[in-house]
């Protein structure tokens, strides 16, 4: 995962409402897409962009993929904000 990944899918407001959805859980594309007034391959090319900057992961259960948060890469975002702030991290 790279920054500039990030923060490129971050910069769609589309993806920060997926994101915004996946708070609550994990859903599946179903789910997302039938939020959004666009069509399924638009929502799909959004979790692509999404998953490729490490900030969803995906789960296949039977015939239907789960999306969640990853928190991890949000956490390793956060981390490098703080320290930007002159913040100390002491979880490592």
């Amino acid at each position: 995962m790279s920054f500039q990944t990030t923060f490129k899918a971050l910069s769609d407001p589309t993806r920060r409402a997926i994101l915004d959805l996946l708070r609550d859980g994990a859903k599946t594309a179903g789910d997302i897409a039938a939020r959004f007034d666009m069509t399924g391959a638009t929502v799909s090319h959004h979790l692509s962009a999404l998953r490729e900057a490490g900030l969803v992961s995906d789960d296949r259960q039977g015939k239907y993929i789960y999306y969640e948060l990853n928190l991890s890469v949000l956490d390793e975002i956060t981390g490098w904000i703080a320290g930007l702030k002159g913040e100390k991290n002491d979880e490592k």
